[in-house]
């Protein structure tokens, strides 16, 4: 009889498509590969499954036949390591908040940075949260009582630690963590009312966001994803559709980041179909528009256009009421943006122009944008044939960045410089190249 438990072996053999005998099969298989014999049957599998903890050396057997390296194994935190997923993604569900969060906590300690969350998986995601239910998923839970003062303090401290300067916020990583880990352990086994466990989805869907952009920066991608889908999953039991689609912008962001733009196209427009505050429907228009340019298909400049336009309709109709995820987005994003879209769409001219007032309308408080907005007015420059002004902007970026901790704007930089090589001579670019070097 097959099993209806969620424990987490059920989960993992699921996800793996493997039948109770071909699981069996192969914990068989995986001792016989070291020249041993396993004794392991279905009764003692199911043993496992109501709680019985099995020997390293079974945990070993248990990972290979679900198709994963022995190295992922924990013994000592049995059966937490175990894999939720086939393609990474945890599916969206009305019990799936917790499980994507505890995926995402373990991608994080380095033992699942072989997995790549695929763009299908992530547009299945998308589509999967566009199609489902309207309402919030958040429900009462039973466990040890949560009082309201201490939900309330970890909404007003993550609200200073996200308000501190660009330049501090590079310290709070590890404070930040330790605050998600906390509430996903309330949300796991708390006992709260429904309108308490909306306020601590909330939460975790912004501090998800917020670990998600600072792996991001790190170039730690998977940890990324897992992030940004852990915050969806939250973010869908609150049912904070704006939230959910900024947090979908972000993959999409990712996506035409490492040059998926297919992918990242696909998931905004997903995103888009939810999404109802002015200021969120801009910045999802704007890397719209980035990501249609970006294709390179010249063919797409009327949609390009089309996406601008309604940005900066939206960014007129934007009032003081927005989520705190995208209240930053403004003229100067609008700018910056709407340049980069044309930078790639030819109009060199219009795009430096756009760019350059972008960077100058910049608010003093936005430090890391104003490192990437530099980094993109070095990149006009580059394309006017004028090097000089191109290292000059180039320069501030890479040592904006560094004071402040922003290694995905310090990447920007280092992306240019194989286009300064050809002007070797020209002031300011050999200090710049020495400079990135350093």
């Amino acid at each position: 009889m097959e099993e209806t438990t969620g424990h987490p072996l059920v989960v993992a053999r699921h996800a793996a498509g493997k039948t109770m005998e071909e699981f069996v099969s192969g914990i068989h298989a995986a001792a016989a590969r070291r020249n041993l014999r396993s004794g392991i049957d279905e009764a003692r599998v199911r043993k496992w499954q109501r709680g019985v903890q099995p020997s390293e050396e079974s945990q070993i057997y248990i990972a290979e036949a679900l198709g994963w390296p022995a190295d992922i194994v924990r013994a000592d935190d049995w059966p937490n390591w175990l894999p939720l997923t086939a393609n990474g993604v945890v599916p969206l569900g009305p019990h799936s908040s917790v499980p994507a969060l505890r995926e995402a906590q373990r991608t994080a300690m380095e033992r699942r940075t072989f997995l790549t969350i695929s763009g299908a998986a992530l547009s299945a995601l998308a589509a999967a949260w566009a199609g489902g239910p309207a309402d919030a998923l958040a429900q009462a839970h039973d466990g040890k009582p949560i009082g309201e003062d201490l939900v309330a303090f970890l909404e007003n401290s993550t609200r200073h630690l996200a308000g501190l300067s660009t330049e501090q916020r590079q310290h709070t990583p590890a404070l930040l963590d330790a605050h998600l880990a906390t509430v996903t352990e309330l949300l796991e086994n708390g006992r709260y009312t429904p309108a308490l466990g909306l306020r601590l989805h909330t939460l975790a869907a912004s501090l998800s966001q917020t670990a998600a952009w600072h792996a991001f920066d790190l170039r730690r991608h998977t940890h990324a994803s897992q992030s940004w889908v852990a915050g969806l999953h939250n973010a869908h039991a609150a049912g904070d559709h704006d939230m959910g689609a900024g947090l979908l912008g972000d993959l999409a962001y990712q996506a035409a980041w490492r040059r998926d733009h297919t992918t990242a196209a696909g998931i905004l427009g997903h995103a888009l179909t939810r999404a109802e505050n002015p200021a969120a429907r801009c910045l999802l228009q704007l890397r719209l528009a980035r990501t249609l340019a970006a294709r390179g298909d010249r063919s797409e400049r009327r949609s390009v256009l089309r996406a601008l336009a309604a940005a900066e309709k939206h960014l007129n109709d934007a009032g003081t009421e927005r989520p705190a995820w995208c209240a930053w987005v403004g003229a100067a994003d609008l700018a910056v943006d709407s340049g980069q879209a044309l930078l790639d769409l030819g109009d060199t001219a219009r795009a430096h122009q756009l760019i350059t007032e972008g960077e100058r309308l910049l608010p003093t408080a936005r430090d890391k944008t104003r490192g990437a907005f530099l980094a993109y007015r070095a990149a006009s420059y580059l394309d006017l044939k004028e090097p000089e002004p191109a290292a000059a902007a180039a320069t501030q970026s890479l040592l904006l960045a560094r004071r402040i901790g922003a290694p995905r704007c310090v990447q920007l930089v280092d992306d240019l410089l194989p286009r300064f090589q050809s002007y070797a001579r020209a002031q300011g670019v050999p200090e710049l190249l020495q400079l990135a070097a350093a």
